[in-house]
């Protein structure tokens, strides 16, 4: 055998996590439905004068925009997954049009909030009726839209999916193996939907009791609310994107394992994730054990199968 078949027991590919099929075609047929939603309530809010029915359908573009960024970021991901450039595979693509769509809502709030401003200062008759209608149809196609990536959500985290037999580590690993650019599509699309309440809302307070003030006020309210939610996505994103997960219960796991046989220490120790449920470590070892060798280590973390690539560097004491 020469050296070539040996080299060739040693390589691997770099695809930790691929995408799902099911998340992206259902975010490609989000993304259509709520760019024809957009000119729809674009449309009846200019012509019946609502500022709820236009913040509602300016910010569908921005959202639509936003989940047709998430489709994009699938393709792309899946396209380049065997390319060598990438180091660690193509996931964080799908993070990243994540914490892109992250300022997109940023965006939509801080638009909603100025157009709000303006018909509170100079306010205009509204058809009530009419917006009333649009804006009721806008949220049924936010309701259907938000079940389709709902159910896609869930055939991501079904069984057989990924990596079943991972450990869990509570509550803060199970918020991270989101899927994380299917969790910002899907927040864009509550957030339409919540608009459409808040709308609805206004116009029958509008209509019923002549509270005009109230159309503009609840777009200010929306668009606080959506502020919030982007700066959680903001957070979970960048945390990825930034590699810090030195705070995650693995790294401490790691550490047990490691120094399990009180000869050992862990003197230097990297985690960051590559995949929504897996992760790559460099660590380097100061023991006394002679029989200790990157192997050795390499067993001891098999018990986490979440650690699926590992770089050990191994120093021994005199």
């Amino acid at each position: 055998m020469n050296s070539k078949d040996d080299l060739a027991d040693w390589l691997h590919d770099h695809v930790f996590d691929e995408s799902s099929e099911t998340a992206e075609r259902s975010t490609r047929l989000v993304m259509w439905i709520t760019a024809a939603m957009m000119v729809l309530e674009i449309t009846a809010g200019w012509l019946y004068n609502s500022m709820s029915l236009l913040a509602d359908g300016w910010h569908m573009s921005s959202h639509a925009l936003a989940i047709g960024l998430s489709a994009m970021a699938y393709v792309t991901a899946r396209t380049y997954a065997k390319d060598p450039r990438f180091a660690f595979g193509t996931w964080k693509i799908e993070v990243l049009a994540g914490f892109a769509s992250a300022l997109f809502l940023v965006g939509v709030a801080i638009t909603m909030v100025i157009g709000s401003l303006e018909r509170l200062i100079a306010p205009e008759a509204i058809q009530y009726q009419e917006a009333m209608v649009v804006g009721v149809l806008g949220l049924a196609v936010n309701i259907v839209c938000a079940l389709i990536l709902g159910r896609a959500h869930h055939h991501d985290h079904g069984p057989g999916h990924g990596h079943p037999h991972a450990h869990e580590h509570g509550a803060q690993g199970a918020h991270g193996h989101h899927d994380l650019n299917l969790k910002s599509a899907y927040l864009h699309v509550v957030a339409d939907a919540f608009t459409s309440v808040l709308a609805i809302l206004a116009l029958a307070g509008g209509w019923l009791f002549g509270w005009s003030w109230l159309d503009p006020l609840m777009g200010i309210i929306g668009a606080v609310l959506v502020a919030l939610w982007a700066k959680d996505l903001l957070i979970e994103t960048g945390k990825v994107l930034l590699d810090r997960e030195m705070d995650h219960p693995v790294v401490a796991e790691i550490k047990d394992v490691v120094e399990a046989d009180t000869q050992s220490q862990v003197a230097d120790l990297h985690v960051w994730r590559v995949g929504k449920k897996v992760y790559a470590c460099a660590l380097t070892v100061v023991t006394r054990d002679r029989a200790l060798t990157p192997a050795v280590v390499r067993e001891r973390l098999a018990v986490h199968e979440e650690i699926i690539h590992s770089t050990i560097e191994i120093h021994q004491r005199p």
